[in-house]
């Protein structure tokens, strides 16, 4: 039977380089996999999964009004697929997070999803806190908060390193706009924001 997989992280824990390295085994046994990331994240090359240690792979990009059991069902038509992997996963709206559960529940193929579980202001985002709810399996990948323990937030900053406590709650950005770090460091930097 097929399995929903999320892993979540903060951010700079290695979610990308991880699912490179998934598909990339599939691949190497010639099983045929497909990858989506997020419109939404323009930092990279359009329709490109880039990881910071400089690995990449093409990707179908999604948005909100993606139809992913769809896109799914039609390239598993022409190529059987082995699996699904998903990046930037917690920009997912709740219909395609149960789409993904329909490709593992109803058309067989694994899903691996892998995104942020929360904001910069500690909350979940849509996707991630459907994926946490229907999700076969949860594992969490480890970031580490320069003090040595595990990170778990994401602080925005701004262009003086300062935290940022309002705003949008996607603002795309790298090491310039965000710092992963512990619970406690996290909170601290909120209030010194």
């Amino acid at each position: 039977m097929a399995k929903l997989y999320f892993y979540y992280a903060s951010m700079n824990a290695g979610k990308s380089t991880i699912l490179l390295q998934s598909s990339f085994n599939y691949r190497e046994r010639g099983l045929e996999t497909m990858l989506f990331t997020a419109a939404l994240d323009d930092r990279y090359a359009a329709g490109m999964i880039t990881s910071r240690i400089g690995l990449c792979a093409p990707a179908m990009t999604f948005d909100r009004e993606t139809a992913i059991r769809a896109c799914v069902e039609a390239q598993h038509a022409a190529t059987p697929l082995a699996c699904v992997l998903v990046d930037e996963a917690q920009f997912l709206t709740r219909a395609q997070v149960l789409e993904l559960a329909q490709v593992c529940d109803e058309v067989g193929i694994p899903v691996l999803a892998y995104g942020l579980r929360t904001d910069f202001r500690g909350e979940l985002f849509e996707g991630s806190a459907h994926l946490l709810a229907l999700a076969d399996t949860l594992t969490e990948i480890k970031a580490i908060c320069a003090c040595g323990r595990k990170a778990t937030m994401n602080l925005r900053v701004d262009a003086g390193g300062r935290g940022v406590r309002d705003g949008d709650q996607t603002e795309i950005g790298g090491n310039d706009r965000y710092v992963a770090l512990c619970r406690r460091h996290y909170m601290e930097q909120s209030r010194a924001g």
